[in-house]
């Protein structure tokens, strides 16, 4: 009786009885509860306080743990597959259906969201009949603003990585964002570069701060802009997924992408987007009459003149022949004066520690350096969105359909100053 007497209930029924453990086996995680609640409910308990609430952690710990992992088993058990997904064991591999190289199977480019789709699915089970249309953005949302006056976005410091599958695009060095209206109103910086009215400065104490400026901002309004095309294909193409994604990348992203590029750089801002080219307030650097500088010396000299107006370069744009002239520009001895790794053409190319980006949007004999996240950003209304349809025409009756893509967005370029036009001189 002495040794059942030293036995601790572990708990109470309801009617205040006292609940002793059975002999040779172990409390419950409740019942290891009930008892610590009730230690520490008891005015008169005596014991280590310190080491009761110690117990009341580790048994709040394991029960949190058990109820997680009863509620992991349960929604595990209730998983399942969509209706008409294969399981994993037996899903196509056939082109767009693949993994990308990081093995996510979500899709990576236009062609294979627009073939993976349930509408292009839909589409086909309806005997092609009809309109149907899948919308892709290339880069991740940016942060939807108002229409009227979008803040400054945050700036996004580095290197804008290069994949040697697809070559850096104008667009790309460029911040993006996402507007949720037809028409863009930002404020345009023309106060000029930064060394002309940052008068910021050391003052001793009791004596007036310095007043920067002046300021002067310009408010602009345009229009998001619609850039389209299509090219006609045949029912059976449409059956066939490897021919749609190489009519989508192969002709209607790309070409996309290059009319974005030469808009960006050259648009006249009314009937098309606006081009940093065409912006009124951006620096430019020539050298002068008679100047022999090689155009490797003239990018050089252009990037000093953008970082005296304390907005610094991060990028170059050029045409391949002005790139052609620069990597291939010889010393006296023969040999080139600039590094260029011809065993790796995917390797990123770098002048002066700017990112160069060749493109035939970008004149021969005029090049285009910057901060291009500082100073402009390209705003979307639409990512690429490709429709098909058998209503055009009298391609109908022809066995005949119509992929279209198109993408409506406009340039803001709020800091023109970020900017530097470069020509170079005549060749001689």
């Amino acid at each position: 009786m002495g040794n059942f007497a030293k036995v601790r209930p572990i708990g109470r029924r309801r009617d205040g009885r006292p609940i002793y453990p059975i002999k040779g086996g172990a409390p419950t995680l409740i019942e290891q509860r009930d008892e610590v609640v009730r230690l520490l409910q008891d005015e008169n308990y005596d014991g280590d306080i310190d080491e009761l609430m110690k117990r009341a952690d580790t048994i709040t710990a394991q029960i949190e743990q058990a109820n997680n992992r009863d509620a992991r088993l349960r929604a595990l058990r209730s998983a399942a597959l969509p209706a008409g997904d294969p399981a994993p064991e037996t899903r196509r591999t056939e082109p767009g259906h693949q993994p990308d190289d990081q093995g996510q199977q979500h899709p990576v480019t236009v062609a294979e969201a627009f073939i993976r789709s349930k509408a292009l699915e839909s589409f086909r089970a309806a005997g092609k009949r009809g309109q149907f249309s899948v919308e892709h953005r290339a880069a991740p949302a940016g942060t939807v603003t108002t229409g009227t006056q979008p803040q400054q976005n945050t700036r996004v410091p580095g290197i804008i990585p290069q994949n040697p599958e697809f070559p850096l695009l104008v667009a790309g060095l460029l911040d993006r964002q996402t507007s949720d209206g037809t028409t863009l109103e930002y404020m345009r910086d023309t106060s000029g570069p930064q060394s002309t009215w940052n008068k910021a400065a050391v003052v001793a104490e009791g004596t007036d701060k310095p007043k920067s400026g002046p300021f002067s901002f310009d408010l602009i309004t345009t229009t998001l802009k619609t850039v389209a095309h299509w090219v006609p294909i045949t029912r059976q193409t449409a059956d066939d997924n490897s021919q749609i994604m190489g009519y989508i990348n192969g002709k209607l992203t790309y070409g996309l992408e290059y009319k974005l590029d030469r808009e960006i750089l050259t648009g006249n801002g009314t009937t098309e987007m606006q081009g940093i080219l065409t912006t009124p307030g951006i620096g430019s650097y020539q050298p002068g009459l008679g100047s022999t500088d090689a155009k490797l010396i003239t990018v050089r000299r252009a990037k000093t003149q953008g970082e005296l107006a304390l907005y610094p370069p991060t990028a170059v744009v050029l045409n391949p022949m002005d790139w052609q002239d620069i990597e291939l520009d010889e010393d006296a001895n023969g040999q080139f004066r600039v590094i260029a790794n011809v065993t790796d053409p995917g390797a990123p190319m770098r002048l002066w520690g700017l990112t160069v980006v060749t493109t035939v949007a970008m004149a021969a004999g005029t090049a285009l350096l910057g901060g291009f996240r500082t100073g402009a950003t390209l705003w979307e209304r639409q990512g690429i969105t490709i429709l098909m349809t058998d209503s055009h025409a009298d391609y109908f009756t022809a066995n005949t359909l119509v992929i279209l893509a198109e993408r409506r967005a406009n340039v803001a370029v709020h800091t023109p100053a970020a900017f530097v036009k470069i020509t170079f001189a005549a060749a001689t």
